[in-house]
């Protein structure tokens, strides 16, 4: 009996150590372990949480045979808890930012373009509670049929560059990262996501530069994350990571840099097979190194680039190297309107000298802090 009320007694403590709070300590929703997501209605907005953003990049090629890449992310941030309900609506204005980011690489003609955009909720910005449908100005990203894989289609603009229309069908059905739905971000229970990933989305459609129209096809990869705190004390910045390789698996990576410049134990990497299943891979067991560094003219933030990443294939069960290579250095968002400068970029992968795959890579924290993303 001893035994059993001891064992009873761990069990418990055990549950208790890992119970996630409700709500951060201002009232914002946490991600919790075993969430039921309804979908196709969470591939929505859920603005009861702080944070949210749906965010594509993709390579391209045009019917000239030039390559492109592009950027488009949706952000919705939240100004209190829980908004207002006005009238059976959201609202009006009052309790939720939309900012919206664009970016186009015209690879061989190495032209850079990027904009942002923000507005308050209302006439002019807003995201669904009930399906994918987001709209900024007169940049939109939504969802067909009602379904939980549905295409998706897209128009946006890119300052007084190039113009695209596009359509995303998913080759794979979407997944979700982290133990028992819930990706950590750190050691705290509260820095965490819900972090909902379309790995291989095929892409057709027409983008229109210099005023001509040309007919693109391509691949992208599609993240939709949620939270209310995704940094704690001591982490910087992060460095993340999509690769789409040529044998029809993908990687997603991210190391969470902390202040003396180290990984964060919470750093992770996942590789997802053909069929979309995950591997997950801990921190110890991948590395990730810069070969040189480029200074942004404009932030003057010093980002690493030309990158190696070390990893065992867990198809071989052996080690693997492969070059992450920009296709061009200057691919820096400004962050006017954020405040937040940060380096979005276009890849090559390669492995022993031959390409392999394309990868888009995202680096935060060289040249402002992160206050943004970090709860209180």
């Amino acid at each position: 009996m001893k035994a059993l009320l001891i064992l009873f007694l761990l069990s418990v403590f055990r549950l208790s150590a890992q119970t996630v709070p409700p709500f951060t300590r201002d009232g914002f929703r946490v991600p919790q372990p075993g969430q039921v997501l309804d979908f196709p209605r969470n591939h929505g907005s859920h603005p009861d949480f702080r944070l949210e953003w749906w965010y594509i990049t993709g390579h391209l090629t045009d019917d000239r045979g030039e390559a492109h890449g592009f950027q488009l992310t949706f952000f919705r941030s939240a100004l209190r808890p829980f908004p207002e309900q006005q009238d059976g609506g959201e609202a009006f204005g009052r309790d939720q930012l939309h900012m919206a980011h664009s970016a186009w690489l015209e690879v061989d003609a190495d032209r850079f373009h990027s904009e942002e955009r923000l507005a308050r909720g209302g006439w002019d910005a807003g995201a669904s509670e009930m399906s994918l449908n987001l709209f900024q100005g007169n940049w939109r990203l939504a969802a067909r049929d009602g379904e939980a894989n549905p295409k998706i289609d897209a128009f946006f603009s890119v300052d007084a560059g190039p113009r695209a229309l596009l359509t995303f069908d998913p080759q794979k059905p979407f997944v979700r990262f982290g133990e028992d739905g819930v990706e950590r971000k750190g050691s705290d229970p509260t820095s965490a996501s819900l972090y909902i990933t379309w790995s291989r989305l095929k892409v057709t459609g027409l983008i229109e530069i210099d005023g001509e129209p040309r007919q693109v096809l391509g691949t992208a990869w599609m993240d939709h994350e949620i939270s209310s705190s995704q940094l704690e004390e001591g982490q910087v910045g992060w460095d993340w990571a999509s690769i789409h390789l040529e044998d029809g698996r993908e990687i997603m990576m991210y190391i969470l840099r902390r202040e003396d410049g180290s990984k964060d134990p919470y750093s992770v990497l996942y590789w997802i097979d053909r069929e979309g299943g995950l591997t997950l891979v801990r921190p110890a067991d991948f590395r990730w190194r810069a070969t040189r560094t480029w200074t942004s003219p404009d932030s003057g933030g010093t980002y690493p680039l030309d990158w190696i990443l070390a990893v065992r294939d867990p198809e071989t069960g052996q080690p693997v190297q492969f070059r992450v290579r920009p296709l061009r250095d200057a691919q820096e968002h400004p962050g006017a309107l954020s405040g937040i400068p940060y380096w979005e970029g276009a890849c090559v992968v390669e492995r022993d000298g031959r390409v392999v795959g394309r990868a888009y890579v995202e680096l935060t924290g060289y040249a402002e802090a992160l206050e943004a993303v970090r709860g209180k």
